[in-house]
């Protein structure tokens, strides 16, 4: 099974990638599912309803947010009648959605996304390494993929998450920071793992804002309203490959055989 996983998308930059490039990058590589996460796909903050269904339309699975999931109030009403468009399962219970999604990738495998936030230096949400183990508790036998989008801002929370899974789920994928690293790999009981997947977005500004604005607010402090940048736009994803043939993990679920760091630019 071959996944693709792409890092935050942003503004209407990082939109215009997705259409250009995705098609053919599954075609190409032959990949079976495509998850995203967009909770900055709108001017860099939020999602509306009609970015995440343009965002359905390229070929995008499933969709997980973050700390900015709730930016645009009209995803309210939206969210709870669309499953595929995950909010952090550990933002409180009363938030509309959800934080989980079950489905059935092309190849027929079944397939399950979880979406958590981190706690450090962010909203203090109920805790995610325990909410993981309520949720992955929860999943049907017949989920043999399952993929954690771990939106955290410090490296140390998340890498301390991708070894209280390993061996439970397929890959652990950090989003939120916008800046890709490059300590993707396997580990020793099957998880693929990455502290941070990046931004798909325009990389000429600073983590997809426009960035005269930015330096100015770093040297005098004041309130300052952020715009999405334009220039230098990359698609940055990482494509996890499963040994469909091998052992399962100790949770029956598909090893990861690969991790691979993917980055495409415009034309």
């Amino acid at each position: 099974m071959r996944v693709l996983f792409i890092g935050d998308i942003v503004g209407s930059p990082g939109r215009q990638i997705v259409r250009d490039r995705l098609a053919d990058l599954v075609e190409h590589q032959h990949i079976d599912l495509v998850i995203a996460n967009g909770e900055n796909s709108a001017s860099g903050f939020g999602i509306t309803p009609r970015i995440a269904e343009d965002l359905f339309n390229t070929g995008i699975e499933v969709l997980t947010g973050g700390n900015h999931s709730w930016d645009r109030k009209e995803i309210y009403e939206y969210i709870p009648h669309e499953p595929r468009l995950l909010r952090p399962a550990n933002f409180a219970e009363s938030n509309p959605g959800s934080g989980v999604y079950v489905g059935t990738a092309k190849n027929g495998v079944k397939y399950a996304v979880l979406n958590l936030q981190g706690r450090v230096f962010l909203a203090p949400n109920e805790d995610p390494f325990k909410k993981a183990d309520s949720e992955l508790a929860k999943l049907p036998p017949d989920v043999v993929f399952v993929l954690v989008d771990i939106h955290a801002e410090t490296t140390s929370e998340k890498i301390a998450f991708g070894w209280y899974l390993d061996g439970r789920v397929t890959a652990v994928v950090g989003t939120h920071t916008h800046v890709t690293t490059a300590d993707e790999r396997v580990l020793p009981e099957g998880t693929a793992y990455i502290t941070d997947v990046g931004m798909t977005g325009p990389h000429e500004g600073i983590i997809g804002m426009e960035r005269t604005t930015i330096i100015k607010k770093f040297i005098d402090g004041l309130p300052a309203r952020f715009e999405v940048a334009t220039g230098d736009v990359q698609m940055n994803a990482v494509l996890i490959e499963t040994d469909d043939a091998g052992p399962r993990n100790r949770a029956g679920r598909l090893r990861a055989h690969s991790i691979a760091r993917l980055r495409l630019r415009s034309d």
